[in-house]
C-alpha cells in the first residue's frame, strides 16, 4: 500500500503519461475495491455483533426465566414438603386415635363378656350411650313401688355387679337414678328428684359393700327428665324406671386433652 501511495505522489508531481495514468487508475480502483471490502466486512461484523447482542439478550432473558422457574419450583417443593409433613402428622394422629378407639372397643367387649350371664338371665342390660358404657337395671326388680330400699333380690343383683366392676381398677362409675313421669309427693320424697336420688344412693352403698372402692362411685338423679321411651304406656313407663351405672370416660384419653389441660393451666 505504501508503494502505491508513493507512485501516486510521484505522478502528481509532473506530467503524467498514458502508462502512468493507467497505473494510477488501476491503483485507485484496487483501493476502492479494498475500501468497499472493508466496509462490507464492517457491515457484516456489525450485523454479527447485533446478532451476538440479541443472542446475549435472549440468553439473559432465558437465564432470568430459568432462575424464576427454579425459585417457583423451590417454593412449590417447600409447600409440598410442608404438606407431606402435615399429612404424615395427620395420618399418625388418625392411627393413634384408631388404636385408642380399638382399645376402648376391646375393653367394652371384655366388660360385656363379664356381664353376659346376668344379661342372659334378663337381670340387666349393657349398652353404649354417647360413647359411655352403661349398665342398666330396671328399678322394678330392685325396688318396691315408691321405695328406695333395695329388695333382697335387688341387693343380690347389685352385689353381683359390684363384684364385676371391682375388677376394673382405675375406672370410676356414676350411678344414675331415673323415674317415669308419674309424680310422687310424700314426706320423704316430695318429687321424683328425691326418689331417684335416694335409689341411686342405695345402689352406691350396696356397690361399696360389695367390694367397690368409695372413690370409684358417685350418685346422680335425673328424675323423669331423661326417658328412654314414651311415657304413654305401661311398658314405656317401666323402661323409664331404671338405674344406670355409667362408666365415666377417662378424660386424659380424649383427643385434645393435653391442649385443654395446658389452656386451663393444669
Amino acid at each position: 500500500m505504501t508503494a502505491r501511495l508513493l507512485l501516486f505522489a510521484a505522478l502528481l508531481g509532473g506530467c503524467v503519461s498514458k502508462k502512468k495514468y493507467d497505473e494510477l487508475d488501476a491503483v485507485l480502483r484496487e483501493t476502492r475495491e479494498n475500501l468497499q471490502d472493508r466496509r462490507d466486512e464492517v457491515e457484516t461484523l456489525g450485523a454479527d455483533l447485533a446478532r451476538c447482542g440479541q443472542r446475549a439478550t435472549d440468553t439473559e432473558a432465558q437465564l432470568q426465566s430459568c432462575q424464576e422457574d427454579r425459585a417457583r419450583a423451590l417454593r412449590e417443593a417447600g409447600q409440598l414438603s410442608d404438606s407431606v409433613e402435615e399429612m404424615t402428622a395427620a395420618l399418625a394422629e388418625a392411627a393413634r386415635r384408631e388404636r385408642e378407639a380399638n382399645a376402648r372397643i376391646a375393653e367394652y367387649k371384655a366388660i360385656l363378656a363379664k356381664f353376659q350371664s346376668l344379661i342372659d338371665a334378663g337381670r340387666l342390660k349393657v349398652k353404649v350411650v354417647d360413647g359411655r358404657l352403661v349398665v342398666e337395671l330396671a328399678t322394678d326388680i330392685l325396688f318396691g313401688s315408691g321405695k328406695a330400699e333395695l329388695s333382697e333380690s335387688g341387693a343380690a343383683a347389685v352385689r353381683e355387679v359390684a363384684a364385676i366392676l371391682a375388677t376394673l381398677p382405675g375406672r370410676r362409675f356414676q350411678v344414675e337414678g331415673h323415674t317415669d313421669d308419674v309424680p310422687i309427693a310424700t314426706a320423704r320424697f316430695p318429687s321424683n328428684w328425691e326418689l331417684a336420688s335416694a335409689r341411686a344412693l342405695s345402689v352406691v352403698q350396696t356397690l361399696i359393700a360389695g367390694g367397690m372402692a368409695p372413690d370409684q362411685v358417685s350418685a346422680a338423679s335425673y328424675a323423669s327428665h331423661r326417658p328412654v321411651a314414651p311415657n304413654d304406656s305401661p311398658e314405656g313407663k317401666a323402661a323409664n324406671r331404671r338405674i344406670e351405672i355409667v362408666m365415666i370416660p377417662d378424660l386424659s384419653q380424649v383427643p385434645g386433652f393435653a391442649e385443654l389441660e395446658a389452656a386451663a393451666g393444669g
